[in-house]
């Protein structure tokens, strides 16, 4: 099996490293795509769960954008909706009323929702939670999860990382995921100081495997924290509408004060979503969060046709089922050469690691055999099936695997 060259996404990386901080900054870094050399940088054009580099090279999509594709790249329905309402109007001086369709709708999709607020990014959102939080409850400090993600505002970010300070997380507290003595400990310690906490629905750090939540675990933290009056923020960004049309809590059965939206919402328009509970209505009404591009039409219009498809074709049972046919198949191939591939998280977004070296080493080296392949596979993050993935590319996939595993041998 032919392997691609990346002459002109290398050449184009070489331009961009002299007029932009790193040539790619931020999650679309080249520095985790280990080795760098089995990676294209730049993509020309993308359809379903296709994309094409500026080599040339297809690729069946793994990634989908890093969870924003659903629906496949260019999906005509999503598509028309926002060329329909661009023909109209985006950024205007006033609001767009697709404000209120898609906030009516999401109220009436979720069940915790009573109300909706739109931004871009999923930074945007679990911003405002956390303010909404301490504006409701007069509390400043917010419990989180170690190697939890929720952007890159610097009370987000771990320790260490350039331009933060001390004062960033002065009042931020770290617990472990599923230990709920952990965050007991902690509400007693800080006993009326905590205004929420926030988590993602089950922990999906990188560079290294998924945990759901253990058994009993989320209803064990609703009940405390409605008893100590903390809110109960869940970062739905990553996970939103892959588990449950109804938010991810759905899933797992409680009730969040508060779900942040991003990723999927649009189908990979800019737009990001607050839902919440009525009693912090006043409160978020009076928490004042806005930006330049919040309102454009466009992305709601994509936003409301994403939604209503998500829901026709009952996209959680088609990830789910897309997603456990890939693994299943890429398990069986590897254990055919020697290999475990260890799966987490759920199907449709699952994590992948071969046991046989802890080092990642190993599943670095196959990520980027199968990439210069046509199949795009990180090694540090969790991959993502749409709802346009096919029998088609997984059989290609399934050969693609193994052929890399057979490179992968051979040295």
């Amino acid at each position: 099996m032919n392997t691609f060259d990346y002459s002109q996404s290398q050449a184009w990386f070489a331009r961009a490293c002299k007029v932009i901080p790193g040539g790619i900054y931020g999650h679309f870094s080249p520095a985790p795509c280990v080795p760098v050399s089995a990676y294209p940088f730049f993509g020309a054009r993308a359809k379903g769960a296709h994309f094409w580099d500026v080599d040339g090279n297809e690729f069946i999509d793994y990634m989908c954008a890093y969870g924003p594709m659903i629906l496949g790249y260019a999906h005509p329905a999503v598509d028309e909706a926002y060329q329909e309402q661009m023909k109209l109007a985006d950024s205007n001086t006033i609001a767009s009323t697709k404000m209120v369709e898609l906030a009516e709708f999401m109220v009436d999709l979720i069940p915790i929702a009573d109300w909706a607020f739109f931004a871009k990014n999923g930074a945007d959102v679990t911003n405002y939670a956390t303010m909404i939080a301490r504006a409701a409850t007069g509390r400043k400090k917010i419990i989180a999860i170690k190697g939890g993600y929720h952007g890159t505002s610097p009370w987000m970010q771990a320790t260490g990382h350039h331009g933060l300070i001390e004062d960033d997380h002065a009042n931020v507290i770290r617990i472990p995921w599923n230990d709920f003595a952990a965050l007991e400990n902690v509400v007693n310690q800080y006993d009326g100081q905590i205004a929420g906490f926030i988590s993602s629905p089950y922990h999906h750090p990188v560079f290294a495997d998924n945990e759901f939540p253990a058994e009993g675990y989320w209803q064990k933290v609703e009940q405390l924290l409605r008893k100590k009056g903390i809110l109960l923020i869940v970062d739905d960004v990553r996970c939103g509408f892959r588990l449950d049309l109804g938010g991810s809590n759905e899933h797992f059965g409680f009730k969040p004060d508060l779900i942040a939206f991003c990723k999927a919402i649009g189908n990979g328009y800019p737009i990001s979503a607050l839902v919440g509970a009525g009693p912090l209505k006043s409160f978020a009404a009076k928490v004042f969060h806005t930006g330049s591009y919040w309102y454009s039409a466009g992305p709601m219009a994509a936003a409301l046709a994403c939604l209503k498809e998500l829901k026709r074709i009952n996209a959680p049972n088609v990830l789910r089922e897309n997603g456990t046919k890939l693994n299943d198949g890429l398990v069986r191939i590897a254990k055919s050469h020697g290999y475990t591939l260890k799966v987490t998280g759920d199907p449709g977004m699952a994590y992948y690691r071969l046991i046989e070296d802890e080092t990642l080493m190993l599943q670095q080296e196959w990520c980027g055999e199968c990439t210069r392949r046509g199949a795009y596979f990180t090694s540090h993050h969790n991959w993502f099936v749409s709802t346009a993935h096919s029998d088609e590319d997984f059989q290609r996939t399934w050969d693609i695997a193994d052929d890399a595993f057979k490179a992968i041998k051979g040295r």
